[in-house]
């Protein structure tokens, strides 16, 4: 697990909270109008075409709608799945529908429609990059919405773009632009040439308003997809989980061929701010997941983690916590599955990777209702969050030096973390007389959790549990499974297995890692999903 992710800021600093966080995926969305029953999300073809910069017509006696963008057409018609797009046929997810008067399609093939269009229309997202630019404050708070406009005052938008250019240097003109859509938002994402070249995604709730920005460095991409990703054996539909202004979008992946029910894995991120895909240099670990599984007949479900989706709106928040940024959203992914036609809602099962299986235990109590069959902790932390802190940065020092690299640097980062550490542990400090200067924020969260050992909490409770541990893993070394192994010896629902080569981003490494090898291609092993899938068929 890497070291608290600081995304998540007071106001004062909330240009730099935007900054950093891992560049993942966008998608465009909507909070949409309605839901088929298969949890699909439908948005009114009108307001979404408007933002995408289409025109629509409607004909009353053909019961058609025409979406007109640049060169491009779209011919929708009522009750049918059967849509035309330049004259040629495309297979929507759901059938166009009239729902209290208005037309809705589902947001995925309506992106999905537009996604390659090289006409862009100035819109909502255009205007307010353009104010922030400008350092006209008033104006772009005049385009958010009611949701993240007491987050970010006018003040405070004067001095974003300023803050940009500091940290990535002077900013060129003309960034290429690209929208898409997910269950949530309608993205519009922006790449900017500077001395750092960086993205700026905006997020549009329904009424064309700005909900949330994003902003990540500009990292290429060197994922590849891992040779068990057979596209014949699973589909996937875009999903919303939860409800109101933190909903979030995600993926369910289900096995293809069958109609159910199937068993589900719900798969909860680490720290950090993750796509639903949990992307990290070379890797999609969640992605890999779901298709794995899928194909052994096992859904998924994945989403884009709230500190990722709703970023700005949380960058005041000076009282979030764990159950906040990982809990509350596991529980509503449990409900959304138990809901789902072909999902088996007496097998729905929880897998957490890093702070994911940290979060576990209260993942479990939370689960008032027994939705959850069963849990699956990947390279989880047995101990206190601050202690494991600690020892990740002296693993590390201890494996660098191992490589023959100059570990000058790493001792002085694991000082300055080992210092964190015994001052989140000095019993004088909680969550009413928190340090003045604690330079991991929010100082909250450390303080609020400070006590919490998961290990502990799991030995109190009963159900099946599969723990899984990378013995080549830095970020939480496989000392953390003994950690598990003595707190739960009198627990009988619990298997362990441990993989000899296996890293933090579970994939198999021949060297010492180091995370220096994030950046390169890889995949989940095999082996770790054919072991989660083995153990839920045999759990009941």
């Amino acid at each position: 697990m890497s070291k608290k992710n600081t995304s998540v800021k007071t106001a004062a600093s909330i240009a730099l909270a935007l900054s950093l966080s891992l560049p993942a995926a966008s998608a465009f969305a909507d909070a949409p109008a309605g839901s088929s029953q298969s949890g699909t999300a439908l948005v009114p073809v009108r307001e979404t075409a408007s933002r995408l910069g289409a025109a629509v017509d409607w004909n009353q006696a053909e019961q058609t709608v025409t979406v007109t963008k640049g060169s491009h057409t779209l011919i929708l018609r009522i009750g049918q799945k059967e849509a035309l797009l330049d004259g040629k046929p495309l297979v929507l997810r759901e059938p166009v529908r009239v729902v209290s008067g208005q037309t809705l399609v589902d947001a995925a093939s309506l992106a999905e429609a537009f996604q390659d269009t090289k006409e862009t229309a100035e819109g909502p997202a255009d205007a307010f990059i353009a104010k922030l630019q400008a350092g006209q404050g008033a104006e772009a708070a005049k385009l958010l919405s009611p949701n993240l406009a007491p987050a970010l005052p006018a003040e405070l938008l004067n001095q974003v773009w300023g803050s940009y250019e500091k940290l990535f240097g002077p900013v060129k003109p003309n960034p290429s632009r690209s929208e898409s859509t997910n269950a949530v938002h309608h993205n519009v994402a922006y790449t900017f040439q500077a001395t750092i070249p960086f993205s700026l995604t905006v997020r549009l709730n329904a009424a064309g308003q700005v909900d949330d920005f994003y902003v990540a460095g500009v990292t290429p991409s060197t994922y590849r997809k891992p040779a068990y990703d057979n596209a014949a054996l699973y589909t996937e539909r875009e999903v919303k989980v939860g409800e109101g202004a933190m909903a979030l979008p995600g993926t369910l992946t289900l096995p293809a061929g069958g109609e159910g029910p199937f068993p589900a894995v719900v798969l909860v991120h680490g720290s950090g701010p993750h796509d639903r895909d949990s992307t990290m240099g070379g890797a999609k670990p969640f992605r890999d997941l779901a298709v794995g599984l899928a194909a052994q007949g096992i859904a998924v479900l994945r989403y884009d983690k709230v500190t990722y989706e709703h970023t700005a709106k949380l960058s005041t928040d000076a009282k979030f916590t764990l159950k906040r940024e990982s809990v509350d959203d596991a529980i509503s992914a449990v409900k959304l599955l138990k809901n789902t036609a072909g999902i088996d809602a007496s097998r729905i099962y929880v897998a957490g990777h890093s702070q994911g299986a940290f979060a576990m235990p209260m993942i479990i109590d939370a689960d008032k209702d027994g939705g959850i069959a069963g849990a699956i902790l990947l390279s989880g932390p047995s101990g206190k969050f601050a202690d494991l802190l600690a020892l990740q940065q002296k693993e590390l020092v201890s494996r660098v030096k191992q490589s023959g690299m100059d570990a000058a640097p790493y001792e002085q980062q694991a000082a300055q973390y080992t210092a964190i550490a015994e001052m989140v542990n000095d019993p004088k400090y909680t969550v009413d007389n928190m340090p003045s200067q604690f330079p991991l924020q929010p100082a909250y969260w450390w303080f609020e959790q400070k006590n919490y050992v998961p290990a502990e909490l799991a030995k109190k409770q009963t159900g099946p549990l599969l723990i899984l541990q990378g013995e080549n893993d830095w970020q939480v070394p496989v000392s953390q499974l003994e950690g598990w192994k003595q707190a739960l010896k009198n627990r009988g629902d619990v298997e362990y297995k441990s993989y000899p080569k296996v890293n933090h981003l579970l994939t198999e490494f021949d060297g010492i890692s180091t995370g220096a090898e994030y950046v390169q291609p890889n995949n989940v092993t095999k082996a770790i999903i054919d072991d989660m899938a083995s153990w839920i068929k045999k759990t009941k």
